[in-house]
This record gives structure tokens, C-alpha cells and sequence, in this order.
């Protein structure tokens, strides 16, 4: 049966908009968008940049959204609304689940914070409707990955129990200098934070906490050398699924050689509870925004197939900025946005209900669906079996 969505989108920055964007111009869904945010004017200015990007007036309605609590505006926002995608910093998510709860709203978030994660998940334990859970690039796009990588890798070699699956992400520049080899392309204070807080891995088959930037690392992918590291919040449930299966797994974040090392170094002697404060500070002064990245994506799964060989199944990506009606997405907003999209296409028709891990998505279903096709698909992606 023919039905039209209420789509409210919450935060009106770069996340917010592209994937509003996605979504008016995509014809498989027809929508109504709401978009907001603490200041109307933002809300205002963006609900324009997604119509002149589709060139179609009225398509998207702005609303005032206060900073506690609720207000006529979003209140009346709320309770039209079939779903809520929730764009704002994750400190936010428990708020904005409950608010979803409450108005018997579908729920999408991006946040990899985990104290944040754990409270929708309790938020969300009985409710009618569905709360997708880090839905993003990373968590969320690279696990759903992952996934799809083990699930073949056990139908090709006949295996359930394999010795790594590796994930790793990283949003970078086209250029970057000494000493930090680094610019920033999405949220500062979400970089300090995954540096600083601990990383859940599987370690000798068992899950674990590591501390964050604790194992660096070197990888070539596609013929480039970049260097790696522990970060939090990435893994998302998957050591919870692979616990016992798989005897490594870990997801670490790409950066260009000799950005680690900096980072070492301005954290030295820093106590624990002032190191998000102090990289965060020391990396406004030096780091600077950058408009057009690159996100390179890595997944592989590497295990010994029931003759006793040992097989690894690779896959890498490489993103640059697109074009979606008129206006260009850069690469960490379409494939940050394209994966909330596709999955709350997919909550909406599918009607989900409770809280919905990345483990519990059909990796096919969810790839070969038309957000992610549209980012993902066409750019420079490899798989390699070895």
C-alpha cells in the first residue's frame, strides 16, 4: 500500500543536510522532511540547500529545536513523524530516543559513544518501534561490511571459526604537512574523544578493552602506505557476536604516517581525565578544516579453510566528494549519511521494532539498497582473494 513518510531529521550541520539531501532526491521513498536544530536559522538555511539541491520548493520544513526539554515547534514535529534521524553529538542520543519513544517514532542514530549507546539500548528494550544504532560510516557501515566479508568467507571455505576480521576507516585530506599530517574533514571533538576513550576488541577469541592508540600499525592498500590504530566506539556489537568464533577482531582508525606519532607526543604526560580537553585544544590550534577528503574503508577476514589453507577475503574502498542534485556531499558526509539513510528505508518498510544492531542487518539487503548503492558503488573498491 502507497504511503507517504514524515521524516524528522535532528541537527541541521553537514551530517544532518546530506542526509536530507539523500533522501529528497531519492525517488524509492516518498517524503516529507522535517529539519532542526537549536538555532531556526540553521534549520531555515538548510531546509533551502537540500530544495535548490533538488530544485523543488516545499519539500523540507525547518523547526527550532530547544537545548533541554521540548518546545510547540518540535513537539508538533515529533508527533507527525513516522521516524527520527538523529544527526546531533552523541551526548544528545538518550535524549532524542526518548523523545522517539515517546511519539512511537522509528530511530536512527550515529554516535559511537558507548555510555551514550548503552542507554538508548535500554530506552529502546520494549518499544514497538525500531532504534538503529550507530548507523553510520564507522560504527555502522564498516561493521555491516565486516560482516558480509565473514558470512562469505564461511560459504566459500565451509568455516565458522577464523583468526581475524579486521576493520579500519579513516577520513582523511588530499594534502596534509608535518607535524601533525592530519586535517580535519568531521567533528574535532569526535576525534579527540576516539583517541582518548578505550576500544572494544576480541582478543585469543575472549572480548576486551584496550586502550585507545595502544597497538599502531602499518597497512598498503590499493599500493598506499597508511598507518593505523586503536581507536573506541568503532567495533560497534560485533565483539558481543564474534566472541568465541573469530580469535582477533578490532577496528582501528587509518591515518597518514607520522600523524600517531604526533599525537603521542601531545599527549605525553597528560593526566587521563584532561587528555580529550588537551588533543581536542591542541588540535584546534594546529589542525586545520578541510572541505575536500578522501575516506578510505578497509574490512578483511583472514582463516584457515577446512583443507587447512589459509585464505584471506579483502575489500577496500576509496571515496571522494559527489555531486547529488546540485550540490556536492563530501565524501564523509555522503558515506556517513548514505548508511542512516539506507536504514531508515529499511526500518520504515521492514517496520523494526526494539533495538536493531549492525550484526542483526542484512548485509546484502542493506548494500544493494539504492543510498548505498549510489554512494558506494562506482567509485574505487576491490576485493582480493588470497
Amino acid at each position: 500500500m502507497y504511503k507517504k513518510y514524515n521524516i524528522a531529521i535532528a541537527g541541521a550541520g553537514g551530517i544532518g543536510r546530506a542526509v536530507g539531501l539523500l533522501l529528497a532526491e531519492n525517488k524509492d521513498l516518498d517524503v516529507k522532511l522535517y529539519i532542526g536544530d537549536i538555532k531556526l536559522e540553521n534549520a531555515q538555511e538548510a531546509a533551502t540547500w537540500i530544495e535548490e539541491g533538488i530544485q523543488l520548493a516545499g519539500l523540507v520544513q525547518p523547526y527550532e529545536m530547544p537545548k533541554e526539554g521540548s518546545n510547540a515547534a518540535m513537539d508538533h514535529v515529533f508527533e507527525t513523524c513516522d521516524i527520527l534521524l538523529d544527526c546531533l553529538p552523541g551526548s544528545q542520543a538518550p535524549r532524542m530516543a526518548s523523545f522517539a519513544k515517546q511519539n512511537a517514532m522509528h530511530y536512527v542514530n550515529l554516535t559511537e559513544y558507548v555510555k551514550e549507546t548503552n542507554d538508548v539500548i535500554e530506552i529502546a528494550k520494549d518499544a514497538e518501534t525500531g532504534f538503529i544504532l550507530q548507523a553510520g560510516l564507522a560504527p555502522g557501515f564498516i561493521n555491516i561490511l565486516a560482516n558480509q566479508l565473514y558470512k562469505q568467507f564461511n560459504t566459500q571455505y565451509g568455516v565458522e571459526v577464523v583468526d581475524k576480521i579486521e576493520m579500519k576507516v579513516g577520513a582523511l585530506t588530499d594534502h596534509t604537512r608535518a607535524p601533525h599530517f592530519y586535517g580535519f574533514t568531521w567533528s574535532p571533538i569526535g576525534v579527540a574523544t576516539e583517541y582518548v576513550k578505550d576500544a572494544i576488541a576480541i582478543r585469543d577469541f575472549k572480548k576486551t578493552t584496550l586502550p585507545s592508540l595502544s597497538e599502531p600499525g602499518k597497512i598498503i592498500i590499493d599500493g598506499f602506505t597508511f598507518e593505523d590504530n586503536l581507536t573506541s566506539g568503532g567495533a560497534a556489537d560485533l565483539p558481543d557476536v564474534f566472541e568465541g568464533k573469530v580469535k582477533d577482531l578490532d577496528y582501528k582508525t587509518i591515518r597518514y604516517p607520522g600523524h600517531y606519532q604526533w599525537v603521542k607526543e601531545t599527549l605525553a604526560d597528560i593526566e587521563d581525565s584532561k587528555k580529550v580537553e588537551h588533543i581536542f585544544n591542541e588540535m584546534m590550534k594546529q589542525i586545520p578544516t578541510v572541505e575536500d577528503d578522501i575516506v578510505v574503508i578497509y574490512a578483511s577476514v583472514v582463516g584457515k579453510d577446512k583443507n587447512g589453507t589459509l585464505r584471506a577475503i579483502e575489500k577496500s574502498y576509496f571515496i571522494k566528494p559527489i555531486y547529488v542534485g546540485t550540490k556536492k556531499l563530501r565524501a564523509i558526509q555522503s558515506t556517513t549519511a548514505a548508511p542512516m539513510a539506507e536504514l531508515a528505508r529499511m526500518a520504515l518498510l521492514e517496520n523494526w521494532s526494539g533495538p536493531v544492531f549492525q550484526s542483526q542487518i542484512d548485509p546484502e539487503a542493506f548494500m544493494n539498497g539504492p543510498f548505498v548503492s549510489m554512494v558506494y558503488d562506482g567509485v574505487v573498491k576491490k576485493m582480493s582473494d588470497a
